[in-house]
């Protein structure tokens, strides 16, 4: 083969072997925390389902585990989810007492592929909480590290590969914290090479550790740690950490934690659960009974200024799943009325609201009826986890929802006001859903056949 046809043939192995990567990389897309890797709640994959059929969906595998609310995470070909073995002790369900039970909080890493076991990490963890049922923060993968929070505040650095620990640090016993009534629920942070998370008290309320070494590098607000992990958003030209506690929603420098703004928001029993959401300048946030705040975010700088509030029958009042904000429409389960309902941006009014997603065929109010939503892309349709424990693809838009079918993927196993429930946020990743209950973690097919 002569010069010239072999540079071609090169040139022609380079381009195909390009082209390969890029597909690859347009459809490969892992779910490395909460609400995915970008914490938007945004499924970026291609080549997935545009609808459930009519024969349901295939399930790859399933494996046992135990209790919890955490979601799974999904990166480098393993799924971690974290569960609670309970050893002894009455599980009482009361908004209003702390039950409690010895047991192990175990982070447990599975082969994505088949569901097999690759390594287990467990300690001994008593619960003195509500709601005991296991851990609620989903694991967030960092590279070669995986990062999880316990109900009980141990806050751990484990090697995503064997699961061997890098560091670890307890919020009870470093800081003095007061666990909350329905245990550490703020899905911690990693941003850069710190670790946001919400711990609670006088000028504590979040920190900042080295992701690293588990150092803290800075301390800020006085506040108790409520629920709702912080968030990063970029507004006024600036880089902007967004923290919502039990009494005001407030703008952060991520780098030093100094204060921007604040604008007060209090939510009934320091539920503030919900990730603030945003859509271009605008910001919602909400939480569970009547409290729910529209902000205009300043363009120019560093500012905010509140627009209206919520009140009975406007807006949309969210307990345990965020809401998605998408072209001046914001959609989420509402605590009060149990159905899904879309809102106006412009002034909070209710555009339309639905039962199909939360639990279908009903007809009246479920209290804090829940269902979590994921955006497929930037279209229309949302992939929607009933807490029935059917997996959905619905259109959602100004004028209504449209269902494109659904699939029955497992059982609810948690009980909330004398019903049964999931009430855990699905991880989306290799064309796969994976889901879990309080017995088992199954992975569904998505992939367009």
């Amino acid at each position: 083969m002569n010069h010239s046809k072999s540079l071609v043939c090169s040139q022609v192995l380079t381009a195909a072997l390009t082209t390969l990567i890029i597909a690859s990389a347009s459809w490969a897309d892992d779910w490395r925390g909460w609400m995915g890797d970008q914490r938007d709640g945004v499924y970026r994959e291609s080549g997935i389902i545009d609808e459930v059929p009519s024969a349901g969906l295939d399930v790859k595998w399933r494996a046992p585990i135990q209790g919890g609310y955490a979601g799974p995470a999904a990166a480098d070909g393993r799924v971690f989810v974290f569960d609670y073995a309970k050893k002894s002790g009455e599980t009482i369900n009361n908004p209003g007492q702390r039950a409690n039970l010895e047991g192990q909080e175990r982070l447990t890493a599975l082969d994505a592929r088949s569901g097999n076991v690759l390594w287990h990490h467990a300690y001994d963890c008593p619960y003195s909480i509500s709601y005991p049922v296991g851990p609620r923060c989903t694991p967030t993968v960092d590279g070669d590290h995986v990062y999880i929070l316990g109900s009980e505040g141990d806050l751990k650095c484990l090697g995503a590969s064997d699961g061997d620990v890098v560091w670890a640090r307890n919020l009870k016993r470093d800081f003095a914290a007061e666990v909350p009534m329905w245990g550490f629920a703020a899905h911690p942070l990693i941003d850069g090479e710190l670790l946001y998370t919400m711990v609670g008290g006088s000028g504590q309320g979040i920190v900042a550790f080295d992701k690293r070494t588990g150092e803290v590098a800075w301390k800020a607000l006085d506040a108790k740690a409520g629920y709702c992990p912080p968030s990063i958003i970029e507004s006024g030209g600036s880089r902007q950490l967004i923290v919502f506690h039990p009494a005001a929603i407030v703008s952060l420098d991520p780098g030093n934690g100094n204060e921007h703004w604040s604008i007060p928001i209090e939510p009934s029993y320091e539920m503030s659960i919900a990730k603030p959401v945003v859509d271009g300048n605008l910001m919602f946030a909400s939480a569970i009974h009547t409290e729910a705040v529209l902000i205009k975010l300043a363009s120019d700088r560093v500012a905010a200024e509140e627009i209206w509030r919520g009140e009975p029958k406007n807006a949309v009042h969210s307990g345990t799943s965020t809401p998605m904000f998408v072209d001046g429409v914001i959609y989420g389960t509402d605590c009060n009325e149990g159905s899904l309902i879309a809102v106006s941006s412009e002034d909070g009014s209710r555009l339309w609201e639905t039962f199909e997603a939360t639990k279908p065929g009903e007809e009246r109010f479920i209290k804090h009826g829940t269902a979590f939503l994921t955006r497929i892309g930037d279209s229309d349709r949302y992939l929607v986890m009933s807490e029935t424990g059917d997996l959905q693809i619905a259109r959602l838009t100004e004028k209504g929802y449209e269902d494109l079918g659904r699939f029955h993927v497992l059982e609810p196993t948690s009980e909330c006001f004398g019903r049964s429930v999931v009430w855990s946020h699905p991880a989306y990743a290799d064309r796969t859903a994976y889901i879990r209950n309080d017995k088992e973690i199954v992975a569904v097919d998505l992939s367009k056949k």
